[in-house]
């Protein structure tokens, strides 16, 4: 498991002391509450396996496409090295895991993002993972539910990271074709190329609190536009006020509130009910 204590460190710059509010908690406190401020909410970034322990039914989480690492398909200098302290850091392959689980007994296909690797960047690997997860699905006739978090893509692949957004977006409309439901969770940050392909494709997009959400990142759109940014721009809650995002929720309601979408969405394929609205394009 990565240490909670250096993730609160390094998100909040001074162990203890909330960045939200200022309030003064020991780190105990933090993790206590799935790392957030017990004062006034603020969430912390959270590593994939941190919220395997929240989320999905005890020994549930069975992983595939564990074993997928990252080439050097443009050969560019001193990329390895990059993915050996990735690897390190963040105690993962790449930036995603994916695998079945279950949620309050619902069976799903979950992936979960780690900002830790490399910005959470989307290259080969990634767009590979997402996809798999997403087509399996479509065949094991399962609803997909992915956390997101990244800086965009992983440019250290040059056109093959830009691939990916097509290659992902294509196999969410395998999913929809399927008539299964796709599920979005929207962390800090969610940014560039998976902003703009399959983290909005979801039927339902949820968002953590005060997440950041976009494609360019605010420093670079006042840059180029020359103008202040209204405050809060892109945070999770300005982004539900334009319609970006459905619902906004804390991690302690998270897992209810999945199990609750998992259920709203069946009867899943191969019903009679499914097959009537699908006639009528309902």
């Amino acid at each position: 498991m990565p240490s909670n204590s250096n993730a609160v460190k390094g998100d909040a710059g001074n162990p203890g002391v909330c960045p939200g509010c200022g309030a003064s908690h020991t780190v105990e406190e933090i993790q206590g509450a799935l790392k957030t401020c017990t004062s006034c909410g603020y969430h912390y970034r959270m590593e994939p396996l941190e919220r395997l322990g929240y989320l999905v039914d005890p020994g549930s989480f069975a992983e595939f496409s564990a074993n997928l690492r990252s080439l050097n398909p443009i050969d560019l200098a001193g990329y390895e090295e990059k993915l050996s302290e990735a690897e390190a850091k963040a105690r993962m392959k790449d930036a995603v895991i994916t695998g079945s689980c279950t949620i309050e007994g619902n069976p799903l296909i979950l992936g979960l993002m780690s900002f830790k690797f490399m910005g959470g960047s989307m290259g080969s690997v990634v767009g590979e993972k997402v996809s798999r997860a997403l087509i399996r699905g479509a065949e094991e006739k399962l609803p997909v539910v992915i956390y997101t978090t990244s800086g965009g893509a992983r440019m250290q692949e040059g056109i093959f990271s830009l691939m990916q957004m097509a290659k992902t977006s294509s196999a969410v409309a395998e999913l929809d074709k399927a008539g299964l439901p796709f599920f979005i969770v929207l962390c800090d940050p969610t940014t560039g190329g998976v902003t703009a392909s399959f983290a909005m494709l979801a039927d339902v997009a949820i968002a953590e609190p005060g997440a950041l959400v976009g494609f360019a990142g605010p420093r670079v759109i006042e840059g180029t536009i020359r103008q202040t940014l209204p405050e809060g721009f892109q945070r999770a809650e300005f982004q539900q006020d334009k319609g970006f995002v459905d619902l906004i929720v804390p991690r302690r309601e998270q897992r209810r509130i999945i199990s609750t979408l998992i259920d709203l969405h069946k009867p899943y394929p191969d019903t009679e009910g499914f097959k009537r609205k699908r006639e009528y394009g309902v």
